[in-house]
């Protein structure tokens, strides 16, 4: 069957034109596409209606990091929902990226760092977002804390992040002894921030690990695919040294514009383990073992 054709037909309804897809296989969570019209090239997602959140959420975070102004997305073209297709569309910018130069960790620090540092777009300081969102193919609430303070996002963090993560794990009739480790780093969670940080809502791009950053070919910094919320920036900061590092020159810049509080590297681990339990979550395997070592190492703390 020629999967290719309706989705055609569909983009020449809602963009004009005639397009020529191609199928790319670039994600494990929806069908992506190349589609061009003349010299005009897109990057699209498709997904089920069902499904149709996912890109719902994704073509909301893309445009509020947009809006802020502070580092580049690509643009949303048009979302839209085609019930004879029966699938949810998004039609992106495509991106013409490029092997980063030995500068880009600098511009991408400073960058992400304005990110960081501008004003909330939502609630006045408050954690969440004005919508749930998808951190992979796991659903994330976002409900909006109470206020602002240290307090606020504790409990945020606790009951929009930890324990939706610890209840679906539950659900799963097993690995008990990692429910048992969250459920002692939740009780422990103020001890965390006994150093004096005081967390300052910030949007993040929430699910910033290699994969999801990149440089286009004049040297700009890129981001994409995100779960966006108001949240502390450390939880940025800690999910792109989950998988590897940062690229040489990020830190002495992203640190020139907002300066690490000491005690980032003790939450580091805290941070990364709402990331690890997702991966557990999703792909089982080595990661249970390595999400409970790590919840049993900051229960200790």
């Amino acid at each position: 069957m020629n999967r290719a054709a309706p989705l055609a037909h569909s983009l020449a309804a809602m963009l004009g034109g005639r397009w020529s897809l191609q199928e790319l296989g670039a994600s494990g969570f929806c069908a992506t596409w190349c589609a061009q019209r003349g010299g005009e090239t897109l990057f699209v997602k498709s997904l089920s209606l069902a499904q149709s959140e996912v890109l719902e959420a994704e073509a909301d975070g893309l445009g509020a990091l947009a809006a802020v102004g502070a580092i580049r997305v690509p643009s949303v073209i048009r979302y839209w929902r085609d019930a004879d297709l029966g699938q949810a569309v998004l039609a992106l910018e495509w991106l013409h990226l490029r092997e980063p130069d030995e500068d880009f960790g600098g511009r991408f620090g400073r960058a992400l760092a304005e990110l960081h540092r501008a004003r909330p777009p939502e609630r006045s300081g408050s954690f969440g977002w004005r919508r749930d969102n998808m951190l992979g193919a796991t659903p994330q609430r976002n409900r909006w804390s109470k206020d602002n303070t240290t307090a606020g996002w504790i409990d945020f963090f606790r009951s929009e992040r930890l324990e939706p993560m610890r209840d679906r794990l539950a659900a799963r009739g097993q690995w008990s002894a990692l429910i048992e480790a969250v459920e002692a780093v939740i009780a422990g969670l103020p001890g965390f921030f006994s150093d004096g940080h005081a967390p300052r809502a910030s949007l993040i791009h929430g699910d910033l690990w290699s994969g999801n950053w990149g440089m286009l070919a004049d040297g700009t910094p890129v981001i994409y695919d995100p779960a966006v919320s108001c949240s502390d920036a450390e939880a940025e900061l800690a999910m792109m040294e989950l998988f590897g590092a940062p690229p040489n020159g990020f830190w002495n810049a992203y640190a020139a514009i907002i300066a690490l509080h000491p005690g980032y590297t003790r939450r580091r681990n805290l941070y990364q383990l709402y990331h690890l339990l997702n991966h557990a979550l999703l792909f089982a395997g080595g990661y249970v073992r390595q999400a409970t070592d790590l919840a049993w190492s900051l229960a200790r703390q």
